[in-house]
């Protein structure tokens, strides 16, 4: 872009007026740098009858805030929106400092991975650098192949509010600022999900039991109801077995599935269920747990649920 934004004529309003050099003195920003920033569009000088570039006092200040944005990283683009208020100032220096969250993120993401083939013992690191490179292209990308795993067992036609509340109970966000610890656990996931038997076999469970459901919306309701009353049990180390816990946990299935709560539909309903106890499973939330700390995710709340329902019918 060559000088766009010089126009013929004299400073408006007839005020005064001061050529590249003075400014650059004024400014301390250099002569070319001045230049640069006149073929990009940020000043807007004016040609003398000489055919130099003239200035309004005003240019200074906008060339001031031109570095002190610059400073901060942000682009031309962004400063050329605040200056022709297109955008505030506070949108701009917002929308940089989320790209340099995301940044922060990445470099943390990258050093707990590089830690943690570190802190390997030397026989396992080449095994551990195997397991990290599913997440070596950053959190966000293995976000998504987590995504996509639970995504796939979603069978039915569900409102958006309980897809999304499905996926953010199975799927962890990766941490801000990740120790070796909870990388290592987070590839972990992402392995399991990769497991084409393990997505066939859910894919295959999931159709046989849609196939026996009628009112969805009464399960999952229920199924909360039941991991709300199940997880202090959980988390205080609680055996699995029968109780009214268990016993709400086996309606919320039975009016699912339009059925009543009889022994009967108990044993029917453990082999409908029982692949929530595969051990890849239980190994993807103990992960899980590792990575958000937290004592009792929905998915090992559920297990606790059907270990209890496989100790009632035996």
């Amino acid at each position: 872009m060559t000088d766009r934004t010089v126009t013929d004529g004299p400073p408006p309003a007839g005020g005064t007026s001061m050529g590249i050099g003075d400014l650059a003195a004024l400014t301390g920003v250099p002569v070319r740098t001045i230049r640069f920033y006149c073929d990009e569009g940020v000043l807007e000088p004016w040609r003398s009858a000489g055919g130099h570039r003239r200035f309004d006092p005003a240019a200074a200040d906008r060339l001031r805030l031109v570095r002190r944005l610059r400073a901060l990283g942000l682009g031309l683009a962004a400063i050329t929106a605040v200056l022709g208020g297109d955008r505030s100032l506070e949108e701009a220096v917002a929308a940089e400092r989320r790209a340099v969250d995301a940044e922060l993120s990445a470099l943390a993401w990258r050093r707990a991975c590089l830690r943690a083939v570190e802190d390997a013992d030397p026989a396992d690191r080449a095994a551990r650098l195997d397991l990290l490179a599913a997440v070596l292209d950053g959190a966000p990308a293995a976000r998504d192949v987590l995504m996509e795993f639970w995504r796939r067992r979603i069978l039915v036609s569900l409102p958006k509010e309980a897809v999304a509340g499905f996926l953010q109970a199975s799927v962890p966000e990766p941490p801000a600022d990740p120790v070796p610890e909870q990388v290592v656990a987070y590839a972990g996931m992402v392995a399991l999900a990769g497991d084409r038997s393990l997505v066939e076999e859910l894919r295959e469970r999931g159709r046989v039991n849609a196939a026996w459901v009628v009112d969805e919306p009464t399960l999952i309701t229920g199924l909360g109801e039941a991991i709300e009353m199940a997880a202090p049990l959980v988390i205080e180390g609680r055996e699995p077995g029968p109780g009214p816990v268990l016993d709400h946990f086996v309606a919320a299935h039975a009016r699912g599935r339009a059925e009543r709560d009889t022994p009967r539909f108990r044993r029917t309903l453990l082999p409908a269920v029982a692949m929530e106890q595969d051990p890849r499973l239980r190994r993807y939330w103990s992960l899980f747990g590792e990575v958000t700390g937290e004592p009792a995710a929905s998915g090992t709340v559920i297990t606790w649920l059907i270990d209890s329902l496989e100790r009632d019918v035996a």
